[in-house]
C-alpha cells in the first residue's frame, strides 16, 4: 500500500519560510508614499525655517533707518514725517514675499510630485522662517532700549532705533502665503498630468437575425 497524499487544502510546513513583505508601493497618481512625503515636508520645514537667518540679514540691511534725538528729558524722532518705520515693514514684506517664491519654486523643481504635505511643509516652514529673520534682525540691529540708548549717546546726537514691525501679523505670513499661491499655480501649470482614459472598443451589437 502507498501512504496517503496531503490533502491539497493542509497549511504549508511549519518549517517553510515566510514570504517577503511587500515593497512599499508608490501613491496613485505615480508619486511618493505618505511616508516618503512626510519625510520631504519635514526637511522642506527645516530648511526654510533655516533660512530665515538670511532674511534676518537682508532685512537688517536693506531696511530704511528710523533716526531718533534726546533733549536730555526726552527722546524725539529726527523727521517727524519720515517714512522710514513703513519702509521697515515694506522691506521685510517683499522679503519674505521672494522667500516664499523662491522656496516654492525649488521645491516644485525637485518634487515635481508634491502633494499637499509639501504645500503644508512650505507653509509651516515659511512661519518660522519669518519669525527666525524678525528675530535675528532685531537682534543684531540697534540698541533696542531706547532709554538707555539715548542717555549713553547724550543730548542732541542723533542714533538709529531698534528694527521693528508695526504690523508684524501681516509680515509673517507674507512668506508662507506667497509660497503656497506660487507652489500650487507651478503645479496646476506645470504639473503631471492625470493619464486620459483610452477609448475601448464599442461592445458587439446585439444580433438582429432570428
Amino acid at each position: 500500500m502507498t501512504a496517503p497524499l496531503t490533502p491539497p487544502h493542509q497549511p504549508p510546513p511549519h518549517d517553510s519560510a515566510w514570504p517577503a513583505p511587500d515593497p512599499a508601493l508608490p501613491g496613485p497618481d505615480g508619486g511618493p508614499g505618505t511616508a516618503t512625503e512626510l519625510r520631504q515636508a519635514a526637511v522642506v520645514t527645516v530648511v526654510s525655517a533655516v533660512a530665515g537667518a538670511l532674511l534676518g540679514l537682508l532685512w537688517l540691511w536693506l531696511a530704511p533707518r528710523v533716526v531718533l534725538v534726546s533733549d536730555g528729558k526726552a527722546v524725539f524722532l529726527r523727521d517727524g514725517e519720515g517714512e522710514a518705520a513703513i519702509g521697515m515693514d515694506g522691506t521685510f514684506v517683499l522679503l519674505g514675499l521672494g522667500f516664499g517664491a523662491l522656496a516654492a519654486a525649488l521645491v516644485f523643481l525637485i518634487h515635481r510630485h508634491g502633494g499637499i504635505a509639501l504645500v503644508l511643509g512650505l507653509a509651516v516652514g515659511g512661519v518660522l522662517g519669518s519669525l527666525l529673520g524678525w528675530g535675528t534682525g532685531s537682534w543684531l540691529g540697534p540698541e533696542r532700549d531706547v532709554v538707555a540708548h539715548a542717555k549713553a549717546v547724550g543730548p542732541n546726537v542723533f542714533f538709529e532705533a531698534p528694527l521693528e514691525l508695526h504690523m508684524a501679523a501681516a509680515a509673517v505670513l507674507a512668506w508662507p502665503v506667497a509660497a503656497m499661491i506660487v507652489h500650487l499655480a507651478l503645479t496646476a501649470v506645470f504639473g503631471p498630468r492625470d493619464p486620459e482614459p483610452e477609448d475601448g472598443p464599442w461592445p458587439p451589437m446585439p444580433s438582429t437575425q432570428v
